[in-house]
């Protein structure tokens, strides 16, 4: 049985300004924040107060729903401020760094002889359980379950992402630790998905199933690799790994050090020069963007992840959690008078009334932020179904997210998705509904109602 998985529905959407495949050392932060709301569903109870000491790789803060889910610190320093807003909910804890960095030591881990719980134990201690997801719900796994199987996917195809090939060479010893943990954490397999002509060093680590993905974005989305392989049902639940976060547990299992080391993609029509960085989650974006990134008084959109499902930062922000990439554009705050009622052949479009993107796929784009229209109610165009390759209804699952009907949500296959899954079908909405909101509200009402 073949393990190919091609995907016929989406949309590439070619960008310019991809990242040039040179990696350079970030200016070191001064400081590393870590926002809470980077962890969905989480409600923080801080260990450490302002003026404490901590080493890169303690526990900051723990999740009051679950105290064994630990958060760790990105580096050793000196919590300087925690930042609140209404009902003194925490918004940021923010460290400022040594400029020598101490680790603190878990011991290396002899993951061969490990058996399951002594994994997970490890792994809560030093506080790399928050890169372990599931589905349903796309929040942090709960450890008190077993997954039926864990999806890695080392495929990105989203307009300028990191690529992945590039960021994981010489990784090799790690992640293959990573792989062979996570195997002891389900009773299934360990399904891993890469380029169908890429050379990602995943492609040949033991102990999982390889996958060879092609096909238009979304076809790197793990929601839509599941949807191909092993689909969720009614009570059952998966797991789900980024690439670039096994990168950071195998080096706790091989060495004992939580390291928060990210290869960062700067990438955008308005970056000088397009390129990777070196740095750490949760360091300030300025130590990047200023460095033939972009003018300071630039009018454009820094954003932390990909233009697609990723959030606006300022550049006095800091890198989130769980991104690899910062895309620049322009700022959409202008208008075209009568844009709508002439041909245009410098935007994308699945649609080919007045919008001619379709006679050259190949050609790149220099896109803004301008949604070109206002919100307005649905208007069904069969336009979604083009683009969105999972087989589930889009259209009727958002309208079920809004009416908040929960059996109907559940029918439709509401376990199996997450708001990046319809990142695209918001991209070409007429109608300028936020589709992974919808989707975002709708599944933490699932959470709420049924657990």
């Amino acid at each position: 049985m073949s393990n190919d998985i091609r995907i016929k529905k989406g949309l590439d959407i070619n960008l310019k300004g991809a990242a040039v495949k040179t990696l350079d050392t970030a200016i070191v932060s001064n400081f590393s924040t870590i926002r809470p709301e980077d962890f969905h569903g989480v409600i923080p109870k801080l260990i450490l107060k302002v003026g404490s000491k901590v080493k890169a790789g303690e526990a900051v803060f723990y999740d009051k729903s679950n105290e064994n889910v630990k958060f760790a610190s990105p580096v050793s320093g000196e919590i300087v401020e925690i930042v609140r807003g209404e009902k003194r909910k925490i918004l940021a804890i923010k460290i400022q760094a040594d400029k020598t960095q101490a680790y603190h030591d878990y011991g290396k881990f002899d993951v061969d002889a490990a058996k399951a719980d002594d994994v997970k134990t490890h792994l809560l201690a030093a506080g790399c359980w928050p890169f372990v997801k599931q589905r349903p719900y796309d929040v942090i796994a709960k450890p008190d379950k077993t997954p039926k199987a864990i999806f890695i996917s080392a495929y990105a195809s989203a307009p300028l992402a990191a690529d992945l090939d590039f960021t994981l060479q010489g990784k090799e010893a790690e992640l293959q630790a990573a792989v062979t943990a996570l195997g002891k954490l389900t009773e299934g397999k360990v399904h891993i998905s890469v380029g169908k002509n890429s050379n990602s060093p995943l492609a040949s680590v033991s102990g999982a199933t390889i996958h060879k993905v092609s096909g238009p974005h979304p076809s790197g989305n793990v929601g839509t690799q599941i949807n191909n392989i092993d689909p969720i049902n009614k009570g059952e639940t998966v797991w789900t790994v980024s690439a670039q976060d096994l990168v950071i547990i195998g080096e706790l299992l091989l060495t004992g050090k939580f390291n928060a080391e990210r290869i960062v993609a700067m990438a955008g029509s308005s970056v000088e020069a397009p390129r990777y960085f070196k740095t750490k989650i949760g360091s300030e974006i300025s130590t990047m963007v200023y460095d033939k990134g972009i003018a300071k008084d630039a009018n454009v959109r820094i954003i932390s992840g990909n233009v697609l499902s990723g959030k606006e930062v300022k550049p006095d922000g800091e890198l989130d959690y769980y991104s690899n990439v910062i895309s620049i554009i322009p700022e959409g705050d202008d208008y075209e008078l009568f844009g709508w009622n002439k041909p245009v052949f410098n935007k994308v479009s699945t649609s080919r009334a007045l919008t001619f993107s379709w006679l050259n796929p190949k050609k790149e784009y220099d896109l803004d932020t301008n949604t070109n229209g206002e919100h307005r109610a649905f208007v069904v165009t069969g336009g979604y179904e083009e683009v969105f390759p999972l087989d589930i209804y889009p259209l009727q699952i958002l309208k079920a997210c809004m009416y908040k009907d929960l059996d109907e949500m559940e029918a439709l296959g509401m376990y199996e998705v997450a708001p990046e899954d319809f990142a695209l079908t918001e991209f070409i909405c007429v109608s300028k509904q936020p589709h992974q909101k919808i989707i975002r509200e709708g599944l933490d009402l699932m959470l709420k109602e049924i657990g």
